[in-house]
């Protein structure tokens, strides 16, 4: 039925990029055959990056699921585009627009780096992401609102914030934190009194496991609060050792190649990969040799 349409359009399985740990749950709403249009996604990135979407088209028909499924399509290209947050909002802003305007959507791109510990997030309309931080704090990030995907000629922007190793990161859509019971905002505060709780369950020292934590966040809801679908999004941020990160800024010269390849070589040794030197220092030398062929300016060459 509409259930089995809207699951058929979310990912089947979750990437697992190195350096954060995902789960994700999504909930029809209860008492309905209608179809809705939430949805999440976790797409990686070069350089181990990962982007996390969520977002949500109003209504409740096909026509929302079928909006729902270009905007989840066009967010994945854009991703592949390598394009900031902000940017990506833009474009589904346009796309929105030209599938018709009556229909709106709200949504949450974010962009983790786990070499940086950061996260750059830009939002068009959805509510806030919240963090459980390792200590057992959770705190609802103070992320610039943006007008909903679809309204049409307004400016998105983007906030880069630490996205602390052993900390949460959990987005969703409005179904979790409102209902006709309830308050958006009441919603939001009831979220991040559950993540606190939970986490205090696991102590100080332990985040509490993901699949856990998910279903600790539906368990909050009661027989009143299921009158839209739920979509949820948790990423636990592991971060990437610097140790483990090699990082070089090669003037665009002829030797460059032969420089990268030396390098690469020396830093697989480091790390006890001497068995993938050919195939690294064949990846680096192509790479190395476009982007000198084309630069004016020092080449960045990142090996994790």
């Amino acid at each position: 039925g509409a259930d089995e349409l809207q699951r058929t359009m979310l990912p089947e399985t979750l990437p697992r990029p190195t350096g954060v740990r995902l789960a994700s749950r999504y909930l029809p709403a209860a008492q309905t055959a209608r179809v809705g249009g939430d949805w999440y996604d976790a797409i990686p990135l070069p350089g181990s990056r990962v982007a996390l979407v969520v977002g949500d088209v109003m209504g409740h028909s096909m026509t929302s699921a079928a909006i729902m499924g270009q905007l989840r399509t066009t967010a994945q290209t854009l991703a592949g585009l390598d394009l900031p947050p902000q940017e990506v909002l833009h474009h589904l802003d346009e796309q929105a627009q030209r599938l018709g305007t009556d229909r709106m959507a709200t949504c949450l791109y974010a962009v983790y780096d786990p070499v940086s510990h950061r996260i750059t997030i830009a939002n068009a309309g959805h509510p806030p992401p919240v963090l459980l931080h390792l200590g057992g704090r959770a705190e609802v990030l103070k992320v610039p609102p943006g007008a909903p995907i679809g309204v049409g000629g307004v400016d998105f922007e983007a906030v880069e914030l630490d996205a602390p190793a052993g900390g949460t990161l959990l987005l969703y859509t409005d179904g979790l934190v409102e209902s006709r019971l309830r308050d958006v905002w009441t919603g939001i505060e009831q979220l991040r009194e559950k993540l606190a709780a939970t986490a205090r369950l696991t102590g100080p020292d332990h985040p509490p496991p993901l699949e856990a934590l998910c279903d600790e966040v539906l368990d909050m809801l009661g027989p009143g609060d299921r009158d839209d679908d739920i979509a949820l999004l948790a990423a636990r941020f592991d971060g990437i050792a610097p140790s483990d990160v090699a990082y070089w800024f090669l003037d665009p010269e002829e030797t460059a190649p032969g420089q990268a390849r030396r390098l690469a070589r020396r830093a697989l040794a480091r790390w006890g990969l001497e068995e993938l030197t050919d195939s690294v220092e064949l990846l680096v030398s192509e790479v190395v040799t476009n982007a000198v062929r084309y630069a004016s300016r020092p080449v960045t060459l990142r090996l994790l």
